[in-house]
């Protein structure tokens, strides 16, 4: 499959901090790669090179086959990009921040509104489309800026924390669109900081920490060389949590661990932990409501190749 964004070597100087130290990355055409990183990992220094906003001290990067930096005025013809902070003109209404993105990507006026209706009614703007951007809510001017980078049905779209502001509803109708936009063959860059975000949207994953790729891999691959499976079992009652606890201890790696009141969960070195302790609930006639095997969850692999402590499950990742 053709790569649709190629970067190698990358590295990019803010004095003497090192945002970038050498990295490389590829997507290929019609797929999305999820960026996770701490706070200053040098994600968005990445996409605003990518994106022809910045240019590298080292390396060189190509989207759809043009270079970033010589031919950068070719490479904004073909992507879109939606930054951490929404970029609307406040003082123009919604339809008028859209037909004018049209308009300067050579849109004919009446192109330009047909695509901008398309894409207030996407986002459920329709009703706000003739107020003023600053009359919006957070939510809304983010929708908005999301809009205005599909104006020009770009190849590539660069997505930096796209969600940001959304409530849940409004987040999964983005999610929606960007499957769409995948099922069109769009390429997307997506950095989050919703950890489920990326591992429900992302093909691939790279985790970017003080400048450097620290892993790179698909959700479920980078959840395997993490860590080993994880029994977890809810009784039906909690008076058998001690007996559970016992069972939990002959078959895990540690000592057993409570995540909620009424859950014990213990890491296991293979899945055929799983049957053993079956036939010992089984044998002890333990009613149990639920009893599974599990993957590590990507906060638990963002966490563990990091060094973050979760602290707080609205900030999971960083900018």
């Amino acid at each position: 499959m053709t790569a649709a964004i190629e970067a190698h070597g990358l590295i990019k100087h803010f004095g003497k901090t090192k945002a970038l130290d050498g990295i490389d990355l590829t997507v290929e055409t019609g797929r999305v790669l999820g960026v996770l990183g701490p706070n200053g990992a040098g994600k968005t220094t990445a996409v605003r090179i990518l994106a022809t906003l910045l240019r590298p001290d080292g390396g060189t990067a190509t989207v759809t086959g043009l270079d970033v930096v010589h031919q950068a005025k070719a490479v904004r013809r073909t992507i879109g990009l939606t930054g951490q902070f929404a970029s609307v003109d406040e003082d123009l209404t919604g339809m008028q921040n859209l037909v004018m993105i049209g308009q300067l990507l050579d849109l004919t006026t009446a192109q330009a509104k047909i695509r901008a209706r398309e894409l207030l009614e996407e986002f459920d703007l329709t009703e706000a489309a003739g107020r003023l951007a600053k009359t919006y809510s957070g939510g809304m001017r983010r929708r908005l800026d999301l809009s205005a980078s599909l104006i020009g049905r770009p190849a590539v779209v660069y997505l930096d924390e796209p969600t940001t502001g959304l409530d849940p509803a409004k987040r999964d109708d983005v999610w929606d669109m960007i499957r769409v936009l995948v099922k069109q063959g769009t390429t997307i860059l997506l950095t989050t900081q919703y950890l489920e975000e990326a591992d429900a949207l992302a093909n691939e994953i790279t985790v970017i920490d003080h400048g450097k790729i620290i892993a790179h891999d698909t959700p479920q691959g980078l959840k395997r060389q993490t860590g080993g499976q994880t029994l977890e079992v809810r009784p039906t009652s909690v008076d058998s949590l001690p007996r559970i606890r016992e069972l939990l201890i002959k078959f895990g790696t540690r000592e057993p661990e409570q995540p909620a009141p009424d859950l014990l969960a213990v890491p296991v070195a293979d899945e055929s932990a799983l049957t053993h302790l079956v036939a010992a609930v089984a044998a002890e006639k333990i009613s149990v409501a639920e009893l599974s095997l599990r993957l590590p969850s990507l906060d638990e692999v963002f966490y563990s190749l990091t060094g973050q402590k979760k602290k707080d499950d609205s900030k999971e990742a960083a900018a």
